[in-house]
């Protein structure tokens, strides 16, 4: 059956275990970690139904689906995950930043699996972890407890951070943020880094890595990360009937491929920059035509818009509805960045200090 070595082989065969880490990833076992029933990829996984599929997926480099709508159910809702526990080799890619003897301020504990590595790594007594939700605060409390670990726990507001152990020399964050708080950046410490999944609800696939010197924090942007929201900041979810109800809209045409902002990375992060509180979602035809419809959501649910993808045009026609004309916002963000030279998202960087965040585009601000 799998085992914990069976996970420290798959994350060495790929190359993803630096040897500092191999004894953590061996002693910490996962299983200690993960609820019996629990969803990876588009499937239930349960213990009671089949021990040794359950042993393998924990055991695996695969993200583990723990909580849908914050523990609520969904009663005809769209089931959004609010809780996993992630892939291992993308955890071990955050916790790259971390240097013996650091003091570690968590944001999301989740399960407590990422505490335990962190606590087994550099003592419990350097590790503070925050977790906003009742229930997996208390889950990951025992589950910690029962691995034989105990870090400083707390429920509360992760936004706000933990002042009374500040400073921290690094803030690693297990949720997505739009906005970066200034509180993680007055608890650092001097030279500290901080590294969150950063985002908008148009592209939320980024890592921001910040260094801390004098009250701000400056950094860039990286990887591909797909993790939770928090709660506080995150984007809207439902239905396409949630938004449109057979209303008509107003129809015109753009030359704008719509398939572009689906499948370029560097496009839709600069597009997401300033539509910040709307997303995309590429609904392809059923009818093996290679059509599509590239719909647009609002977060404030008053407005929608779609392009009508058909292969072998170069102007496609699009329809918008509500207060503001999406595809128009979007349009313009795109011929912007075009326009710009499409400069790559590792081009951006972010400033953050008391007066908030700035995005910027080469080189940062000098005040």
């Amino acid at each position: 059956m799998s085992s914990p070595s069976r996970l420290v082989e798959i994350l060495r065969n790929k190359g993803a275990l630096a040897p500092e880490w191999a004894p953590t990833v061996a002693a910490v076992d996962r299983a200690r970690f993960v609820p019996d029933t629990f969803e990876v990829g588009d499937r239930t996984v349960s213990r009671s139904a089949d021990e040794a599929e359950w042993r393998r997926m924990v055991y695996a480099d695969l993200p583990l689906i723990t909580q849908h709508n914050d523990g609520d159910a969904t009663d005809g809702r769209v089931a959004f995950p609010t809780c996993a526990t992630s892939m291992p080799s993308l955890m071990l890619a955050m916790a790259a930043i971390v240097r013996d003897g650091d003091a570690v301020l968590e944001i999301g504990t989740g399960t407590g699996y990422h505490s335990a590595w962190l606590a087994h790594r550099l003592g419990e007594d350097r590790i503070t972890t925050i977790e906003t939700d009742k229930a997996l605060y208390d889950i990951a409390r025992h589950n910690l407890r029962r691995a034989g670990f105990r870090p400083h726990t707390v429920c509360g507001d992760g936004l706000a951070g933990v002042p009374g152990r500040a400073p921290y020399d690094r803030t690693i964050a297990t949720c997505t943020v739009r906005d970066i708080p200034y509180a993680w950046v007055a608890q650092s410490a001097q030279g500290g880094t901080i590294l969150t999944p950063w985002g908008s609800s148009f592209h939320s696939y980024s890592f921001a890595t910040l260094t801390v010197r004098d009250g701000r924090a400056t950094g860039r942007f990286s990887g591909r990360p797909a993790f939770m929201w928090a709660r506080q900041q995150r984007r809207s979810y439902g239905r396409i009937r949630d938004w449109y109800r057979g209303e008509r809209g107003d129809l015109a045409t753009t030359t704008i491929d719509p398939r572009i902002l689906e499948e370029d990375h560097h496009a839709r992060f600069a597009v997401g920059l300033r539509v910040r509180d709307a997303w995309p979602l590429l609904s392809p035809a059923d009818d093996g035509s290679d059509e599509a419809t590239y719909w647009l959501f609002d977060d404030a649910r008053t407005s929608w818009a779609t392009v009508e993808y058909v292969p072998g045009r170069d102007r496609y026609e699009t329809e918008q509805h509500g207060p503001r004309r999406l595809w128009d916002e979007v349009a313009a963000a795109y011929r912007a960045w075009t326009d710009a030279g499409s400069p790559p998202r590792d081009r951006y960087g972010i400033t953050v200090t008391a007066d908030g965040q700035r995005v910027w585009l080469d080189d940062p601000p000098r005040s």
